[in-house]
């Protein structure tokens, strides 16, 4: 049987993605969503789905799992169809202006294409260090998918950046005992966060490296040092969380014939790539002034959204209406009718 054909499809099923399809639903498009992994949530769903979020429009904060659970609720309003555990091999535009994407499963049509894929495939950075790196599984993290699991532990974090405060601040009274060793003073964190850690019973310890890790089936002690004296300190601990970043890679995506600036797909105001019918939202896609942030990746996906649309119907206006308007215009319907 020939696949289907779609008017949209989003390849990542991270916030950015799950948010794009709301709003292609909303412009009555009919969408799918490739996702990767077994499960939608991107990045969030996979490495912090416990961590608390500071900067998403009308919540103050709101833990990462919920957050997924609410954007995977609101495209569902629309019934996008989802397939999870594919990743996108090959783009190819057809004779018929119509995009084929493959996966290892299978072949899926497309009138559009919008990449969602976030910072694409990525996976943690290690110590590179034997005696480090062998106590992964044993009480040694990459990320922290739940703070219960750390719950009455002797912590021990590695790193200065936004996971490393965050996780050290989400485990404040859940932990025993938290203690943060940096190679600097200066955090690469936001700084109302690093504040609140400051002020916390967190022990933060700056010029500090770790040296190994010691115990017999796991993490027992961990032996850290100071970089400026090279004089080593041994503390007691039950876990370690290594938060020394990410190192990705776009994959498959960068042999697609896009226009790449780094790890980086170029795309201009309407978020179009220089592949017709192709668009970008989110993490993956830069322009100038770029700022990263969930914020930024939802305004992105909506605009992608909505110039799809357009595309698509060309007598369909770019601005959808507002979302708020929706119910009189129902009503009006009802009344009508009746």
């Amino acid at each position: 049987m020939a696949p289907d054909m779609y008017d949209v499809t989003i390849l990542g099923g991270g916030p950015v993605g799950l948010y794009a399809a709301y709003y292609a639903g909303f412009r009555t498009l009919r969408t799918k969503i490739i996702e990767s992994l077994n499960a939608l949530g991107g990045q969030v769903t996979a490495l912090y789905p416990e961590k608390w979020i500071y900067d998403v429009a009308g919540f103050p904060r709101i833990i990462g799992r919920q957050l997924v659970d609410n954007l995977t609720e609101q495209a569902m309003q629309y019934k996008p169809t989802i397939c999870l555990g594919e990743t996108v091999n090959s783009l190819t535009l057809l004779p018929d202006a119509t995009l084929q994407l493959k996966t290892e499963r299978a072949v899926h049509l497309t009138r559009t294409v919008l990449i969602t894929a976030g910072i694409g495939a990525f996976h943690p950075k290690t110590f590179k260090n034997p005696s480090i790196d062998g106590f992964d599984g044993k009480g040694l993290y990459y990320f922290v998918k739940s703070f219960q699991d750390f719950k009455d532990k002797r912590v021990l974090i590695a790193g200065g950046g936004d996971s490393a405060v965050d996780w050290a601040l989400g485990l404040l009274g859940i932990a025993r005992s938290i203690t943060l060793i940096h190679r600097r003073d200066q955090f690469r964190a936001a700084e109302d966060s690093v504040q609140k850690m400051l002020k916390s019973s967190i022990q933060v310890k700056t010029f500090y490296e770790l040296r190994r890790l010691e115990g017999s089936n796991k993490v027992e002690r961990a032996v850290i040092y100071s970089n400026k004296t090279n004089i080593d300190e041994t503390i007691e601990v039950d876990a370690v969380i290594a938060s020394l970043g990410f190192l990705s890679t776009l994959g498959p995506i960068q042999e697609w014939g896009l226009d790449l600036e780094h790890d980086s797909i170029r795309v201009n105001t309407r978020m179009e790539t220089n592949l017709r019918g192709v668009y970008g939202a989110g993490d993956i896609v830069t322009y100038p002034g770029k700022v990263k942030l969930i914020a930024t990746g939802f305004g992105e996906g909506a605009t992608a959204a909505n110039n799809i649309a357009a595309y698509i119907n060309p007598k369909a206006s770019v601005f959808p209406g507002h979302s708020s308007s929706q119910d009189v215009h129902e009503k009006q319907k009802v009344s009508a009718k009746t």
